[in-house]
Protein backbone atom coordinates (compact mmCIF):
# COMPACT_ATOMS: atom_id res chain seq x y z
CA UNK A 1 0.00 0.00 0.00
CA UNK A 2 1.38 3.40 -1.09
CA UNK A 3 2.00 5.39 1.71
CA UNK A 4 1.19 8.98 2.49
CA UNK A 5 3.04 12.44 1.38
CA UNK A 6 7.12 12.96 1.61
CA UNK A 7 7.52 9.91 2.65
CA UNK A 8 9.15 6.41 0.73
CA UNK A 9 8.01 3.30 -0.52
CA UNK A 10 9.99 0.59 -2.26
CA UNK A 11 7.73 -0.18 -5.29
CA UNK A 12 9.93 -2.53 -7.43
CA UNK A 13 12.03 -5.62 -6.99
CA UNK A 14 15.71 -4.33 -7.70
CA UNK A 15 15.33 -0.99 -7.66
CA UNK A 16 14.33 2.01 -4.69
CA UNK A 17 12.44 4.45 -6.27
CA UNK A 18 10.63 6.98 -3.88
CA UNK A 19 7.24 8.01 -4.71
CA UNK A 20 5.15 10.91 -3.42
CA UNK A 21 1.15 10.90 -3.19
CA UNK A 22 0.03 14.32 -2.93
CA UNK A 23 -3.67 15.66 -2.95
CA UNK A 24 -3.12 17.40 -5.68
CA UNK A 25 -7.73 18.73 -5.77
CA UNK A 26 -10.44 17.44 -3.94
CA UNK A 27 -10.64 13.94 -3.70
CA UNK A 28 -8.14 13.35 -5.86
CA UNK A 29 -4.21 12.47 -5.65
CA UNK A 30 -1.35 12.31 -8.18
CA UNK A 31 1.94 10.11 -7.63
CA UNK A 32 5.34 11.94 -8.45
CA UNK A 33 8.42 10.00 -8.89
CA UNK A 34 11.59 11.98 -8.53
CA UNK A 35 15.29 11.55 -10.24
CA UNK A 36 14.55 8.53 -12.28
CA UNK A 37 17.37 7.17 -14.22
CA UNK A 38 17.51 5.39 -17.58
CA UNK A 39 18.60 2.64 -16.15
CA UNK A 40 15.09 1.50 -15.27
CA UNK A 41 13.45 -0.48 -17.88
CA UNK A 42 9.83 -1.57 -19.33
CA UNK A 43 9.09 -3.82 -16.44
CA UNK A 44 10.19 -0.94 -14.36
CA UNK A 45 7.78 1.36 -15.49
CA UNK A 46 4.60 -1.21 -16.05
CA UNK A 47 5.15 -1.58 -12.49
CA UNK A 48 4.57 1.67 -11.49
CA UNK A 49 1.66 2.88 -13.96
CA UNK A 50 -0.14 -0.47 -12.19
CA UNK A 51 0.58 1.13 -9.13
CA UNK A 52 -0.81 4.16 -9.86
CA UNK A 53 -3.85 2.48 -11.62
CA UNK A 54 -4.11 0.40 -8.11
CA UNK A 55 -3.80 3.18 -6.24
CA UNK A 56 -6.94 4.89 -8.59
CA UNK A 57 -4.78 8.32 -8.55
CA UNK A 58 -5.56 10.73 -11.30
CA UNK A 59 -1.64 10.73 -12.36
CA UNK A 60 1.38 9.41 -12.21
CA UNK A 61 4.24 12.23 -13.07
CA UNK A 62 8.37 11.04 -13.55
CA UNK A 63 10.42 13.16 -13.57
CA UNK A 64 14.47 12.01 -14.75
CA UNK A 65 17.70 12.87 -13.88
CA UNK A 66 20.50 12.20 -17.11
CA UNK A 67 23.66 13.36 -16.40
CA UNK A 68 24.69 12.47 -20.23
CA UNK A 69 21.85 14.86 -21.32
CA UNK A 70 19.94 12.54 -23.59
CA UNK A 71 16.99 11.35 -22.95
CA UNK A 72 14.84 8.72 -24.96
CA UNK A 73 11.58 9.44 -24.71
CA UNK A 74 10.15 6.88 -27.07
CA UNK A 75 9.80 3.89 -23.99
CA UNK A 76 7.90 6.23 -22.17
CA UNK A 77 5.66 7.57 -25.07
CA UNK A 78 4.42 4.43 -26.10
CA UNK A 79 3.44 3.53 -22.59
CA UNK A 80 1.35 6.33 -22.59
CA UNK A 81 3.22 9.23 -21.40
CA UNK A 82 3.67 12.73 -22.81
CA UNK A 83 6.53 15.22 -22.06
CA UNK A 84 4.07 17.47 -19.38
CA UNK A 85 4.11 17.86 -15.72
CA UNK A 86 1.36 18.60 -12.89
CA UNK A 87 3.84 19.99 -10.82
CA UNK A 88 7.42 20.40 -11.30
CA UNK A 89 9.70 19.62 -8.71
CA UNK A 90 13.57 18.82 -9.56
CA UNK A 91 14.91 22.18 -11.81
CA UNK A 92 15.87 21.28 -14.94
CA UNK A 93 19.26 22.58 -14.33
CA UNK A 94 21.88 21.84 -11.69
CA UNK A 95 25.56 22.34 -10.77
CA UNK A 96 28.03 19.38 -10.89
CA UNK A 97 31.24 19.25 -10.36
CA UNK A 98 33.21 16.26 -12.32
CA UNK A 99 35.29 14.13 -9.69
CA UNK A 100 38.08 13.15 -12.64
CA UNK A 101 39.52 16.08 -11.51
CA UNK A 102 42.29 16.82 -8.73
CA UNK A 103 41.11 18.33 -5.89
CA UNK A 104 43.85 21.87 -7.38
CA UNK A 105 41.53 21.71 -10.34
CA UNK A 106 38.42 21.55 -8.82
CA UNK A 107 39.26 24.32 -6.24
CA UNK A 108 41.04 26.48 -9.28
CA UNK A 109 37.36 26.02 -10.91
CA UNK A 110 35.46 27.57 -8.20
CA UNK A 111 34.83 30.98 -7.36
CA UNK A 112 37.62 32.87 -5.46
CA UNK A 113 35.04 33.21 -2.50
CA UNK A 114 34.36 29.89 -2.30
CA UNK A 115 38.02 28.47 -1.85
CA UNK A 116 38.33 31.41 0.65
CA UNK A 117 35.69 30.38 2.72
CA UNK A 118 36.45 27.18 2.65
CA UNK A 119 40.16 27.82 3.69
CA UNK A 120 38.43 30.36 6.61
CA UNK A 121 36.44 27.25 7.67
CA UNK A 122 39.53 25.26 8.04
CA UNK A 123 41.84 28.16 9.53
CA UNK A 124 38.81 28.64 12.51
CA UNK A 125 38.83 25.39 13.64
CA UNK A 126 35.71 23.82 12.19
CA UNK A 127 35.31 20.20 11.60
CA UNK A 128 33.48 18.26 9.52
CA UNK A 129 32.74 14.37 9.92
CA UNK A 130 30.31 11.79 8.97
CA UNK A 131 27.98 10.22 11.55
CA UNK A 132 26.18 7.03 12.14
CA UNK A 133 22.47 7.56 10.95
CA UNK A 134 20.85 6.92 14.50
CA UNK A 135 17.42 8.14 15.38
CA UNK A 136 19.04 10.94 18.01
CA UNK A 137 21.45 12.07 14.92
CA UNK A 138 18.55 12.44 12.80
CA UNK A 139 16.50 14.38 15.56
CA UNK A 140 19.46 17.08 16.08
CA UNK A 141 19.32 17.28 12.12
CA UNK A 142 15.54 17.76 11.85
CA UNK A 143 15.64 20.34 14.86
CA UNK A 144 18.16 22.23 12.89
CA UNK A 145 16.29 22.21 9.82
CA UNK A 146 13.23 23.46 11.43
CA UNK A 147 15.36 26.28 12.74
CA UNK A 148 16.72 26.79 8.81
CA UNK A 149 13.63 27.07 7.49
CA UNK A 150 11.53 29.25 9.47
CA UNK A 151 14.62 31.35 9.15
CA UNK A 152 14.56 31.17 5.03
CA UNK A 153 11.05 31.17 3.92
CA UNK A 154 11.13 27.39 2.57
CA UNK A 155 9.14 24.33 2.90
CA UNK A 156 10.36 21.14 4.62
CA UNK A 157 9.43 17.91 4.71
CA UNK A 158 8.64 15.27 7.93
CA UNK A 159 10.70 13.98 10.16
CA UNK A 160 9.12 10.55 9.03
CA UNK A 161 10.29 11.48 5.72
CA UNK A 162 14.18 11.62 6.71
CA UNK A 163 13.71 9.47 8.95
CA UNK A 164 13.09 6.52 5.88
CA UNK A 165 14.75 8.25 3.25
CA UNK A 166 18.39 7.57 5.32
CA UNK A 167 17.16 4.20 6.08
CA UNK A 168 15.79 2.79 3.08
CA UNK A 169 18.84 4.49 1.08
CA UNK A 170 21.40 2.49 2.51
CA UNK A 171 23.83 4.62 0.56
CA UNK A 172 22.69 7.79 2.19
CA UNK A 173 24.81 9.35 4.55
CA UNK A 174 25.00 12.33 7.36
CA UNK A 175 27.47 14.40 7.72
CA UNK A 176 27.67 17.31 10.34
CA UNK A 177 29.60 20.43 10.89
CA UNK A 178 30.51 21.92 14.26
CA UNK A 179 32.70 24.21 15.74
CA UNK A 180 33.98 23.31 19.58
CA UNK A 181 31.32 21.20 21.25
CA UNK A 182 28.45 23.26 18.84
CA UNK A 183 27.53 21.82 16.21
CA UNK A 184 26.53 24.70 13.53
CA UNK A 185 25.32 22.81 10.34
CA UNK A 186 24.06 19.01 8.68
CA UNK A 187 23.56 17.78 5.85
CA UNK A 188 22.44 14.69 4.07
CA UNK A 189 24.07 13.29 0.74
CA UNK A 190 23.86 9.68 -1.12
CA UNK A 191 27.11 8.22 -2.60
CA UNK A 192 27.05 5.86 -5.60
CA UNK A 193 29.80 5.30 -8.94
CA UNK A 194 27.73 7.20 -10.75
CA UNK A 195 27.09 10.43 -8.96
CA UNK A 196 26.77 11.82 -5.58
CA UNK A 197 23.98 13.90 -4.76
CA UNK A 198 23.70 16.80 -1.98
CA UNK A 199 20.25 16.38 -0.88
CA UNK A 200 19.29 18.40 2.52
CA UNK A 201 21.32 20.56 4.49
CA UNK A 202 20.54 22.64 7.25
CA UNK A 203 22.70 25.28 9.79
CA UNK A 204 22.74 27.53 12.75
CA UNK A 205 21.04 31.30 12.70
CA UNK A 206 23.43 32.48 15.33
CA UNK A 207 25.52 35.21 13.69
CA UNK A 208 28.44 33.91 16.09
CA UNK A 209 28.81 30.54 13.83
CA UNK A 210 27.38 31.79 10.76
CA UNK A 211 30.71 33.53 10.21
CA UNK A 212 32.76 30.40 10.13
CA UNK A 213 31.78 29.58 6.84
CA UNK A 214 30.75 25.99 8.35
CA UNK A 215 28.71 24.62 4.89
CA UNK A 216 31.38 25.45 2.33
CA UNK A 217 34.14 23.49 4.42
CA UNK A 218 31.06 21.04 5.00
CA UNK A 219 30.41 20.66 0.90
CA UNK A 220 34.45 19.99 0.53
CA UNK A 221 34.59 17.14 2.81
CA UNK A 222 31.47 15.44 0.85
CA UNK A 223 33.24 16.06 -2.19
CA UNK A 224 36.20 14.27 -0.81
CA UNK A 225 34.00 11.42 0.03
CA UNK A 226 32.21 11.14 -3.01
CA UNK A 227 35.81 10.52 -4.47
CA UNK A 228 36.27 7.92 -1.89
CA UNK A 229 32.91 6.01 -3.39
CA UNK A 230 34.25 6.42 -6.48
CA UNK A 231 31.34 8.80 -7.96
CA UNK A 232 31.35 10.66 -11.26
CA UNK A 233 30.18 13.28 -10.63
CA UNK A 234 29.10 15.53 -7.41
CA UNK A 235 25.48 16.75 -8.40
CA UNK A 236 24.64 20.03 -5.87
CA UNK A 237 20.72 19.19 -7.03
CA UNK A 238 19.06 22.38 -8.20
CA UNK A 239 19.95 25.73 -9.44
CA UNK A 240 17.89 28.76 -10.90
CA UNK A 241 17.56 28.13 -14.87
CA UNK A 242 20.53 30.70 -16.33
CA UNK A 243 18.26 32.96 -17.60
CA UNK A 244 16.11 33.31 -14.73
CA UNK A 245 16.31 36.71 -12.07
CA UNK A 246 15.06 37.09 -8.75
CA UNK A 247 13.74 33.49 -8.54
CA UNK A 248 13.15 31.13 -5.24
CA UNK A 249 16.52 30.01 -6.13
CA UNK A 250 18.43 33.04 -6.38
CA UNK A 251 20.58 32.25 -2.73
CA UNK A 252 20.92 28.50 -3.14
CA UNK A 253 22.00 29.03 -6.58
CA UNK A 254 24.99 32.09 -5.44
CA UNK A 255 25.66 29.54 -3.20
CA UNK A 256 26.12 26.40 -5.25
CA UNK A 257 27.85 28.40 -8.36
CA UNK A 258 30.73 29.86 -5.78
CA UNK A 259 31.61 26.52 -5.52
CA UNK A 260 31.74 25.42 -9.46
CA UNK A 261 30.84 26.65 -12.37
CA UNK A 262 29.44 24.25 -14.03
CA UNK A 263 25.62 24.16 -15.12
CA UNK A 264 24.16 21.50 -17.19
CA UNK A 265 20.41 20.22 -17.96
CA UNK A 266 19.67 17.08 -16.70
CA UNK A 267 15.72 16.95 -15.79
CA UNK A 268 12.51 16.77 -18.08
CA UNK A 269 8.99 15.54 -17.05
CA UNK A 270 7.02 13.40 -18.12
CA UNK A 271 3.76 12.47 -17.34
CA UNK A 272 1.07 9.40 -17.45
CA UNK A 273 -2.80 10.05 -17.06
CA UNK A 274 -5.01 7.65 -15.22
CA UNK A 275 -7.97 9.60 -14.99
CA UNK A 276 -7.98 11.33 -18.05
CA UNK A 277 -11.18 13.47 -18.24
CA UNK A 278 -11.01 14.53 -14.61
CA UNK A 279 -7.38 15.35 -15.53
CA UNK A 280 -8.70 17.93 -17.96
CA UNK A 281 -11.26 19.26 -16.57
CA UNK A 282 -8.72 20.16 -13.30
CA UNK A 283 -6.31 21.57 -16.03
CA UNK A 284 -9.07 24.06 -17.20
CA UNK A 285 -9.70 24.75 -13.26
CA UNK A 286 -6.04 25.47 -13.05
CA UNK A 287 -5.66 27.90 -16.16
CA UNK A 288 -8.42 29.85 -15.36
CA UNK A 289 -7.38 30.52 -11.82
CA UNK A 290 -4.28 31.72 -13.26
CA UNK A 291 -5.95 34.39 -15.08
Amino acid sequence: MLIDSHQALKVLENNWIFIEKRKVALWEYGLFVLGLEKTINQDDINALIKICKNENVLFLQLENLNYKWVQDIWLLTQLGFKKWYYKKFLTPYTAIINLSLTDDEILAKMKPKGRYNIRLATKKWVVVKKVSKTQQNIDEFYKLILETTLRDWFSWNSLDFYNKFLSNLSNSELLLAYFEDKVIAWAIFVFDQNEAIYYYWASTSNSDYRNLMAPYLLQWEAIQLAKKFWSKYYDFLWVATPWEKDCSLSWVTDFKLKLTPEVVNVSDSYIYTNKKFKYKIIEIIRKLRKK
